[in-house]
């Protein structure tokens, strides 16, 4: 199975499209910034699995959660935009609070700068931005025969 992790596309569909169009994956993550992007996505694929969260840039009123834990293939994902966890300042709060949590990823985005690890057992992952600035970027999470792999890639 093949996730599709996207953050601040900021109203860019064409790059979120082609990165769609690339890897053509089972679920896409969208972790804020600009969530109604997500959900224009789904008139070109409507049979696109999507979940989102919101983040600093969206509205509180729009039905969106600041955060999700999903569980796909048998791995806990725990999705976030990143700024409640002032991740501009470093990952160490929201790396430490998946650990409390027991999540075998984490993923989030706001800095728009691109970063893939895994530290122990634990994936932590910020796909960059989608939105182009400074550069297209996104992430992968591979998930295979109990085992689960992550990586960023940049739409050039």
């Amino acid at each position: 199975m093949k996730l599709l992790v996207c953050s601040d596309s900021h109203g860019n569909l064409e790059d979120l499209r082609q990165a769609v169009e690339r890897e053509q994956p089972d679920q896409v993550l969208h972790l804020g910034d600009v969530v109604w992007d997500g959900q224009r996505l789904r008139e070109f694929y409507p049979g696109l699995v999507l979940e989102q969260v919101r983040g600093n840039c969206d509205g509180y009123g729009d039905g969106f959660p600041e955060e999700k834990e999903l569980l796909v293939g048998g791995k806990r994902i725990w999705m976030l935009h990143g700024h409640t966890y002032r991740v501009k300042l470093g990952v160490s709060l929201v790396a430490e609070e998946a650990r409390v949590r027991g999540v075998d990823a984490v993923v989030f985005g706001h800095t728009h700068q691109p970063l893939c690890y895994l530290d122990g057992n634990l994936w932590v992952m910020n796909p960059g931005t989608i939105s182009g600035f400074p550069k297209a970027t996104y992430g992968l999470i591979e998930l295979k025969d109990g085992s689960i792999n992550c990586r960023t890639a940049e739409i050039k």
